[in-house]
């Protein structure tokens, strides 16, 4: 008896090692998780970007959009001339940097339900025009930029993944795959991956290596106090209403973490001051929380649906007006002066 008990401590020591060592698996459309998109860009990765957009394109407040007039027929033309619903058939989108400073660049990794060959066969009723090639196995379309710019490719990784962007990126990412290396194998980037949210509706981490930093500083002085920098984290996400933001600068001197938050918190009481003539900016500089730790700087805001609608109306007017087209006052203005006519009739 003490035997089997024994065995069968010994088994399940051996199944859970194996279960650690599992790696990540490929992601497939519909019942992928954001982390495993990771497996699919290249290893020399310095910054993430990954969006949950089947979740995003069905939040209560896009669907409510998309049914708008204009926002409708373009989902519509969209579908029709791709085959593809983005509500129903696109899960994730990666983006994944490479390089440093002006030789930075990157590549889009979508994942979906997809057909081949219906998809390049909707392009080409809407006459779309490249060019079909194959690179490692792997089917692709090339695409040249009427600007004289680097060439755009897309990939067909498999049934659930397209990667889009610079022919050497997508070719980067091709491989990565077949060497059998990807994202997951970068220590410095997985390192600060660990203290992102990965199951909000979008994410970012970016890591950052000691030469680069100080590449940084000597370029812009004033930057100093980010000697110790070693990634930055970022995280949207969107419940009951509300968006919840979060940028967190990640260093290893608690000391530069106080003057930089004091810094920002300096900024943004003067944004504060803004609120005389837009109320909205004043709403939204005390949403804004700004902390430091000994490991990091954090900025948080939790706006509700309201304060955004606000804020989205105030931009639109903002641009109307600098585009030249009639004047528009900002509602809040427009209610203002409403309730000043009130005042004086009721003076009088």
């Amino acid at each position: 008896m003490k035997k089997l008990a024994v065995y069968g401590l010994a088994c399940g020591l051996i199944l859970t090692a194996l279960a650690g060592c599992t790696k990540i698996g490929p992601p497939v459309a519909g019942s992928a998780k954001a982390e495993q998109m990771l497996t699919l860009l290249p290893k020399d990765t310095s910054g993430v970007i990954i969006i949950d957009i089947h979740r995003a394109m069905n939040l209560d407040i896009v669907v409510k959009a998309l049914k708008e007039n204009a926002r409708a027929e373009m989902l519509q033309k969209f579908i029709q001339k791709s085959g593809i619903d983005p509500q129903k058939d696109v899960f994730f989108l990666a983006i994944g940097i490479r390089g440093s400073g002006e030789a930075r660049s990157g590549v889009g990794i979508v994942n979906l339900k997809y057909a081949k060959d219906a998809l390049l066969a909707k392009l080409k009723d809407n006459e779309a025009k490249f060019g079909e090639t194959v690179y490692e196995g792997v089917p692709t379309i090339s695409v040249e930029e009427e600007d004289g710019g680097k060439p755009m490719l897309g990939a067909f990784l498999d049934a659930s993944n397209i990667a889009i962007g610079p022919e050497a990126d997508v070719k980067a990412v091709i491989d990565g795959m077949k060497k059998g290396e990807s994202a997951v194998a970068n220590a410095e980037l997985m390192a600060q991956i660990k203290g992102a949210t990965k199951t909000a509706l979008a994410w970012g981490v970016f890591a950052f290596k000691p030469e680069e930093i100080k590449k940084m500083i000597e370029s812009a002085p004033m930057l100093g106090s980010l000697a110790s920098l070693k990634g930055v984290l970022l995280g949207f996400d969107y419940k009951n209403k509300i968006l919840d933001a979060e940028f967190k600068i990640i260093t290893a001197d608690a000391g530069k973490n106080k003057e930089i938050a004091d810094m920002l918190n300096g900024f943004r009481a003067m944004g504060s001051l803004a609120a005389g003539e837009k109320p909205e900016i004043g709403e939204l500089m005390n949403k804004i929380e700004i902390t430091s730790g000994a490991d990091n700087v954090r900025i948080h805001a939790a706006l509700p649906e309201q304060l955004l609608d606000k804020l989205g109306k105030m931009a639109e007017t903002e641009i109307m007006n600098k585009l030249g087209g009639a004047k528009i006052e900002e509602p809040a203005k427009n209610e203002e002066k409403k309730e000043d006519k009130k005042a004086e009739e009721i003076k009088k």
